[in-house]
Formats: structure tokens, sequence, C-alpha cells
């Protein structure tokens, strides 16, 4: 059954063109939702806290508003400002990005009750989707395949530690309403169920406000694979094929490729049919992701769906050649999707490195610092997705992501080759980043082999085996004399006066203090 509400379906027949956007984020997704919506002749309005105030993406916008301070609750989270700044502003429509207010149900009844264009899908589909249980249970009017455990929320041990004994342990334990490894808990026997749940129900509640929580069966050696989805507002949707993303750390994605090399011909096509049913059962619309879990007979299984842009969406987007962000935004203006499912394919491989500001050597603990040199790398088949330059400080209010990079090649190992060239010419210097982790990775014989799976950092990583990878030093100092040199260079030929150096910080400063 289509779940829409008697707005949506009023502005289906309403078909709006959407000339500015408000991009409700920060760092590397809003500058590419702002290099897409300009490329679109859409005027845009950036937001930022204070610990942003000298971030690219409030130079890039056409427009930029300080939303207060550092916090996000009191900055990027708070609804108030925002609706209040799109109203001020003339703004058509608002793109989350993702994290954030990206999944805030409550978030995009607001914007359409205000008589804005959320870039999203229905606050309905938000809700369903957001609650792992009531996801299942739309999910199975449509025969999807489920992990053996519960269809309701714990509410008698007794009753779960006999659903648990059934299913056989190890069993995991998740909170409802969540991700991110947050609330999930492993129990390798009953003797620890107790413990394990109290644990799983506690960080439930802290995290996201209840401690509604479930059992599954643990599939132990698992591959995590995804189906990114397209839907319009008129029933159309469609697939655009899978995405590998099995190497983790703490329950959280590292790095990802497309297509997925776990799955045959049939698999895929059959993964696909079962991403537009989910899709289909809560009305979907707008891009989102179907994430699934395979376990070592290759049998696949539900696991959750993402109402968002994913931040591995620029794979499928180099192996398609289908911009999702564009397709957003014409969804949410009410168009039509210009493409069948028949003329999707998969062209090439594509594989994306997560760069964190995280100390791989350290359990990769979030890292903090001045960004003294970055530099990415350039090239045939390298894509950089970034919010950061050299000078910035790097905040610890938010998620540590500095950088995607990304490699296409006509094939997985061109598309390895590529990755590890790139790793070793990306320069950054002031904190820790996950990218010679990237770099183990791209040369483990699991990886080449492709017989990896969600353990590979419990199975295969210690932070010795980076010991002796300090190329990267030897790169930075290079970078910074070369820079230093140009700059002695440079001042040799300046004007005495700075030339028109007070011109442009004058125009600098208008643009950071709209």
């Amino acid at each position: 059954m289509h779940l829409f509400s008697a707005f949506d379906l009023l502005a289906r027949k309403r078909m709006k063109e959407i000339k500015k956007i408000l991009v409700a984020n920060r760092g590397e997704i809003a500058m590419r939702i702002l290099r897409t919506a300009k490329e679109m002749d859409i005027a845009t309005v950036a937001v930022f806290s204070e610990a942003d105030r000298t971030s690219p993406h409030v130079r890039f916008a056409d427009q930029a508003v300080c939303l207060g301070p550092p916090e996000a609750s009191q900055s990027y989270l708070d609804q108030n400002k925002l609706i209040e700044i799109s109203k001020e502003l003339g703004v058509d429509a608002i793109h989350p990005g993702y994290g954030f207010l990206s999944e805030n149900a409550g978030f995009a009844r607001r914007v359409r009750s205000e008589g804005l264009i959320f870039i999203g899908p229905s606050s309905e589909a938000i809700e369903t989707m957001g609650s792992k249980l009531a996801a299942k249970t739309a999910a199975a009017a449509y025969d999807i395949p489920m992990v053996p455990g519960t269809a309701e929320a714990i509410t008698d041990r007794t009753v779960a530690k006999q659903v648990a004994a059934t299913i056989g342990y190890p069993i995991l334990i998740k909170a409802s309403a969540g991700g991110g490894g947050k609330g999930m808990r492993i129990v390798d026997s009953e003797a620890d169920f107790d413990h394990q749940m109290d644990r799983a129900v506690s960080e439930a509640e802290a995290a996201f406000g209840d401690g509604s929580v479930f059992i599954e069966k643990y599939i132990t050696s698992p591959k995590h694979i995804e189906i990114q989805v397209l839907g319009d507002q008129h029933g159309k949707i469609v697939h655009l094929f899978d995405r590998e993303c099995s190497i983790q750390r703490r329950h959280q994605k590292v790095m990802e490729e497309a297509p997925s090399v776990s799955i045959d011909d049939a698999t895929r096509a059959a993964m696909g049919r079962c991403a537009i049913d989910v899709a289909r059962s809560c009305g979907y619309y707008g891009a989102g992701t179907v994430e699934f879990i395979l376990d070592e007979d290759k049998r696949f299984y539900f696991l959750e769906m993402n109402t968002r842009l994913q931040v591995e969406h620029p794979v499928t987007e180099l192996i398609t050649g289908i911009d999702l962000v564009k397709q957003m935004i014409y969804i949410a203006e009410g168009r039509r999707l210009p493409f069948e499912q028949s003329e999707i394919g998969i062209r090439g491989h594509a594989i994306e490195c997560r760069v964190y500001a995280e100390d791989a050597r350290n359990n990769f603990l979030p890292d903090v610092g001045q960004l003294r040199a970055y530099s990415p790398p350039l090239g045939n088949g390298v894509r950089v997705d970034d919010g950061v330059e050299s000078g910035m400080t790097i905040p610890i209010y938010y998620d540590p992501l500095l950088a995607k990079l990304i490699t296409y090649g006509q094939d997985r190992p061109e598309a390895i080759a590529k990755m590890t060239r790139a790793i070793e010419e990306f320069v950054i210097l002031g904190v820790q980043t996950t990218l010679d982790f990237c770099r183990f990775v791209c040369q483990h014989p699991v990886f080449l082999d492709a017989s990896f799976d969600t353990n590979f950092v419990q199975q295969h990583f210690t932070p010795d085996l980076l010991s002796g990878q300090s190329t990267q030093d030897q790169r930075v100092v290079a970078v910074l004399m070369t820079q230093q040199l140009k700059k002695s260079v440079d001042a040799e030929h300046l004007p005495a006066n700075g030339g028109n150096e007070n011109k442009v910080s004058k125009w600098k400063q208008q643009r950071r203090n709209p």
C-alpha cells in the first residue's frame, strides 16, 4: 500500500520548479549538493555554525547565514532557524544531505507544512523505515527475506531467551530506532543475555531516546551489500544496482565499492527486485538505499532502509552515469524519472575511501587540529568530494569525515590500482587520517581476492601493520617545502601594495557575514 499524506498527494499535482535551495548541512556533502545546484542554475543558500565560518561551502554558496554556536543542537539541528532563514531569503526547497535532520520525519513534515519543498521522501516513509521493526513489518508484505528473529520489540525477557535458544546463539540485540552500531550487542550465550540486553537498551535510550530493541540471528561472517533506489512521485521506482560495504570499523563503513564482487548476476537481479519492493512498501520517492546482509551460503536478508542520500553514493554515480543529487531535485519538483530500469547498466568499477580524521593506530579514535597541509590527488579516474582546505581547524563537534576519495576504472583491478596511487598522492598534515589504513586494505590479499567480510578489521588488522608506512610524512615535508618556495618566489613579483588583496579580503568577509 502506498503511504502518501494528503499534502504529498496535492504536491504531486502541483509541479513546482525549484529556483533556490538551502543546504541544511556542512562539509563535503554541502559542497556536493551546492555544486550540482550551480550546474542546474539554481541559487543556493549555505548555513554554518561559528565553528564552520571559514569552511569552503560558506564561500561557494550564493548566500550564507550563520546559524549559531558550534554545538549542532544550537545550529545545524535548529529547525526554527532553518525555516526562518528559508522564508526570509525566498528559498523554495531544503536539501538535508545526510546526518543531522536528513531522516527526521518531523522536520520533513514541517518543511512541507511551511510551503517549502523537502528534497527527500515523504515524512511517512521516513517514519516507517526509521524504525527497524516497522520497516520489517512493511517489507514482510512483499515476502522479503528476513534474518530470523523477533518481529516486535522485546518486552518479556523470558520469551526473548526462548526465541534466542530457538534460532541459536550467537544472536544480535539491536536498537529499533537507530543505526551506526549504537544499541547493538552480540550475545554468545544465555548466560550473557541479561548483561548485554541492559547495555543495548541503555545505549539505545541515550542515542535515540528510544530503548526499544529486538533480536536477530547473528550472521558470523556476513557481507554488507546495499542497493541504491530512486523513485518519483508518480509511482515509478528503479534500482541503480549494488554497493559492497563490508570494510567497516565499529559497524560503520570505511570503504565501499560498486558493483559488489560478492554476488552473481542472478543474485544481483533478485536483490534489486527486493529493494524496489521494500521502497514500494512505504510509497517511497527520492533517493534511498536498501541494505542487505549476505551469509556464507550466499543467501541475502533485508537489514534496513536509509531514507536519504548515502555517503557512498559517488561509486553508484560513476558506474551508472546518473547524478543522484540532480535526480533528487527533479523528483522533488514532481518530475517523472527519465529512464526505465532496462536503460540503466553497469559500466566499470568504482571504489570509495572515506578519509576520516581518525587515528587507525589508536582504535580509530577521532583526531582534531589544524590542517597545516591539504593537497588532494588528481588524475584520470580520480574524484575527491571534500569540504576542507589548508589552514582550517577540524572541530570536535561533528562527524570526523574530511573527504571522500573515489577512483574509477574499467574493472576492479584498475580501480584498486588508481586508489593505491591516489592515496599515495593525498597529502594531509595536522591530523591523523584513515588514508594509511585504506592503503593497507587495498594491498591485502583478502581484499584483492574479495574474500573479506565485515570482520576484516578484527581478523586482519593491527596497528603495528601500519608502522612501516612512513612515506606519508616524507611526502608532506616535500609538499610544504615546495609551497614555501612558491610563496617566496611569488612574493618577489607582488606589487608593493599587495594588488587586489584588500578587495578580495573584503569580499570574502561579506560572504562570510551576510
